[in-house]
């Protein structure tokens, strides 16, 4: 029944392990009307990722600045989402999200494009990892709406290795064959 010292300790640590990184995308003093007057405090809205395809977003509130990002912080670690990513970079393939009134559209990219996207998003996908993409936000310019569209956008993301094991099929049956295009127009040019 001894149990060791600092067994609960390493657990703690190991459960931390992967390290964070946060965006704060926005922050919003709200007040709060009582019989006296009113009440001041901060609404703060965090985007936390491993940059290796982990994302998650969350808002706190409380009087002080500090303590509305960190449970804000602390919440968007809670929902992390995975994202598969090729090649570590992009994603795979183009995807539509919505929230309400938020409509975003991601599209993959080729390298060395990097992220062509604005204020939350950008920070979703920095985030995220993401080194190439092209997101355009449709709609609504609050944070929180494009934030929550962006991650809706996200989660419909699937690999060919998901795809190919939803169909019951091997990865090299789903992807496009490559080596039948190049010599299609090697011929072109010989005929030129």
């Amino acid at each position: 029944m001894a149990r060791e010292p600092n067994q609960r300790g390493n657990r703690r640590e190991r459960d931390e392990a992967p390290e964070f990184a946060d965006r704060l995308v926005a922050i919003n003093r709200v007040s709060k009307t009582v019989k006296g007057g009113k009440r001041f405090g901060f609404a703060a809205l965090v985007v936390v990722g491993d940059q290796k395809g982990r994302v998650g977003f969350g808002k706190g509130k409380a009087k002080e600045v500090p303590e509305a990002i960190r449970k804000a912080t602390e919440q968007a670690k809670r929902q992390m989402i995975r994202v598969p990513l090729r090649e570590g970079r992009t994603l795979h393939h183009d995807v539509f999200g919505r929230h309400g009134a938020g409509r975003v559209v991601m599209r993959t990219a080729p390298a060395g494009t990097g992220i062509i996207a604005g204020g939350p998003m950008r920070a979703v996908f920095e985030m995220l990892g993401v080194q190439d993409v092209v997101a355009k936000s449709i709609g609504t310019q609050n944070p929180y709406n494009m934030i929550r569209a962006t991650i809706d956008g996200l989660k419909n993301e699937s690999s060919p290795r998901q795809v190919a094991q939803r169909r019951g099929k091997k990865v090299a049956d789903i992807l496009p064959k490559r080596d039948d295009v190049p010599q299609e127009s090697s011929q072109v040019a010989e005929e030129a």
